[in-house]
């Protein structure tokens, strides 16, 4: 560092505060410390800075999986925001009750950075509060938690508008497809089923659990039994709102295997706007974990730089429905045995 100040022609707090990124260093002294820094090939040690800042540079993330289109999303905003602005990221996955428990034993992001982002995880009352003393910020990312920093989508009004689509279709037999997940993690399907239901309670509808099935991602047979089970009742739905694109796409799958045409007998409605929706012309209500994640990031850097900040701050972002080739009208009453 003296090094560097010497060859700025400036003192050594002057390339200290410069380099911490500190706004009371001039344009023009920055530019100059910057350039010497790089003549000589200078680096922040990290560990040292963090003994005067009391600050690792380090935000981490608390995520269920990385095999799911949400997080990688998510996360290749996240990433390169953190980078522009001095950060790096720390990765905890956390797939099972045992990795899960040895994390809240341990707490490893207490040591290691400056604030935590915690991505789809239903916490007991004791995991919550243990975050709450990591004494750090803890931002929820794709869920709300009451009292807390929570970046998220509304997915009860979300699934409202979904379900609304295809009442105004003028479907009255609507199914919806929840997504069994691993225990303790959450992809908002309680919100959705309860959006879901409060749609069809505004349209005057009564509440079918014959209607309401679950699946696994990407099980073909799971997928069978559960078109099997709506097709096997006695008044079959006219549609099926499923909560992810990827259950919506192998019910359609299903479907057109079983010579049923979608959306001519069976509309099929998704969740998220994945990539595949487009491939599949799938009609879905349309999140974006790009911005999500850029949310959670900027939310946590304030946080972070302003201890005097409002700590719970809820970031709800919207959704939209995009109409395309999976949803349409049913088949008027007498013309469901007729070929399409």
């Amino acid at each position: 560092m003296a090094d560097v100040a010497e060859r700025a022609g400036v003192s050594t707090s002057t390339v200290s505060r410069t380099l911490r990124g500190m706004s009371t260093v001039s344009p023009e002294v920055r530019a100059r410390v910057e350039q010497a820094a790089r003549e000589l090939n200078f680096a922040v040690s990290r560990q040292a800075a963090s003994l005067v800042t009391g600050r690792t540079g380090n935000v981490a993330v608390l995520v269920p999986t990385l095999q799911s289109w949400f997080m990688g999303a998510a996360l290749s905003s996240l990433a390169p925001m953190l980078r522009a602005a001095g950060m790096e990221l720390n990765v905890y996955v956390v797939p099972d009750l045992a990795a899960r428990t040895s994390f809240f034993e341990h707490l490893p992001a207490r040591r290691n950075a400056d604030a935590l982002l915690v991505f789809c995880f239903d916490l007991t009352d004791e995991e919550t509060a243990s975050l709450d003393n990591l004494g750090m910020p803890v931002i929820y990312v794709s869920q709300h938690v009451e009292g807390r920093p929570s970046v998220y989508v509304d997915d009860v009004t979300a699934a409202v508008h979904g379900t609304r689509h295809l009442l105004n279709l003028g479907h009255r037999r609507i199914a919806f497809a929840q997504t069994i997940g691993a225990s303790g993690f959450s992809f908002s399907s309680n919100e959705r089923l309860l959006g879901y239901q409060r749609a069809l309670t505004e349209a005057g509808l009564p509440l079918d659990d014959d209607l309401v099935v679950a699946t696994d991602v990407g099980d073909k047979r799971a997928a069978a039994e559960a078109v099997g089970k709506l097709l096997s009742l006695r008044e079959p739905p006219t549609a099926v709102f499923a909560e992810q694109d990827e259950v919506a796409v192998s019910f359609v799958w299903t479907l057109r295997q079983a010579r049923i045409p979608v959306p001519e007998r069976v509309s099929v409605l998704g969740f998220d706007d994945q990539p595949i929706a487009d491939w599949f012309d799938l009609s879905t209500v349309a999140q974006s974990p790009s911005d999500m994640g850029r949310e959670a990031g900027e939310l946590a850097l304030r946080l972070i730089d302003d201890s005097d900040a409002d700590h719970v701050r809820h970031v709800v972002l919207p959704t939209h429905l995009i109409p395309r080739q999976t949803t349409a009208p049913p088949l008027p009453a007498g013309d469901e045995g007729r070929d399409v």
